[in-house]
């Protein structure tokens, strides 16, 4: 069995932390979102935990970077999570550190072979209402000419919005606002998409596997049917040819052969009574 390497080693290691530390920015990012009204000092640690969360990222990224045997490979392939890491830094975009710890946590829950596509999937959308909501919640509600004005209305706008609804009660006026809502618009109909391929594939399986058993029954009928044909032919040789009588045995049962057999063996033990009777029968009679 192949040895896992170093990266794989360490990915393994580090994939409960990192979940447990996404969890914990989740919580950094809503507080102040849901309690704008809450002390300084609670935005601060919210604020510190945000980027403490990042920068963990941060370090995992340049660990598996440093484990990879083809560093080149690796940044080709994993180009998400450097955007991931990268792009938070830039000051005016800090909302994508939201979008950052979103994608590192979806290609490390990717990585865990227990993690079936639909719990995936099922986790992607909450977790996209859930962020969507609190992102356009934090963009909107002090525009001046903003309509979501508070989480409930963030979170009826979030799911209109995924699943390409669009009431139109709620929308978004900012610039910003407006590019969250794209993007909650792509990941709807990507999400749809997934999750119908999901369902078709599940019935192309399950056809297939009728369609193994079907052609499993069928070759063993035909075997079967081989086989009776065979013992046929091989029942008709023992009987002669087709049409012709079988012979009839005329030797009659073990008794009746050693009645038939008892003169000969009555010669064979006295053969001078035999010349006797021979020579009387030849005598000529007086």
């Amino acid at each position: 069995m192949k040895e896992p390497s170093r990266q794989a080693r360490w990915e393994r290691r580090t994939q409960a932390p990192l979940l447990v530390l996404a969890v914990a920015f989740a919580l950094a990012y809503a507080v102040p979102i849901v309690a704008p009204d809450a002390s300084p000092q609670v935005h601060r640690a919210c604020t510190h935990a945000e980027w403490v969360v990042w920068g963990a990222f941060a370090v995992d990224y340049l660990v598996r970077l440093g484990l990879s045997a083809d560093r080149k490979l690796f940044v080709r392939t994993h180009w998400l999570d450097l955007a991931a890491v990268v792009l938070p830094l830039v000051q005016p975009l800090r909302l994508l550190r939201l979008v950052a710890t979103l994608m590192l946590v979806g290609r490390r829950a990717r990585m865990a072979p227990q993690i079936r596509l639909t719990t995936y999937v099922a986790g992607a959308v909450v977790g996209l209402l859930m962020f969507g909501s609190l992102a356009v919640l934090s963009v909107e509600r002090d525009a001046p000419d903003g309509n979501i004005k508070n989480l409930g209305d963030a979170v009826w706008w979030s799911f209109t919005t995924m699943t390409t609804v669009g009431y139109g009660d709620h929308s978004p006026t900012t610039g910003l606002g407006r590019v969250l809502a794209v993007g909650l618009m792509l990941s709807g109909i990507a999400l749809l998409g997934v999750v119908t391929a999901n369902i078709a594939a599940w019935f192309i399986a399950r056809f297939e596997r009728d369609d193994r058993v079907e052609l499993a029954q069928t070759a063993a009928i035909t075997a079967l049917a081989e086989e009776v044909r065979a013992l046929r032919a091989e029942v008709a040789l023992l009987h002669g040819p087709a049409g012709a009588p079988a012979r009839e045995d005329h030797t009659g049962g073990p008794e009746e052969q050693d009645r038939e057999r008892a003169p000969d063996r009555e010669r064979d033990r006295d053969p001078d009574r035999d010349q006797s009777a021979v020579v009387t029968a030849s005598a000529p009679t007086p």
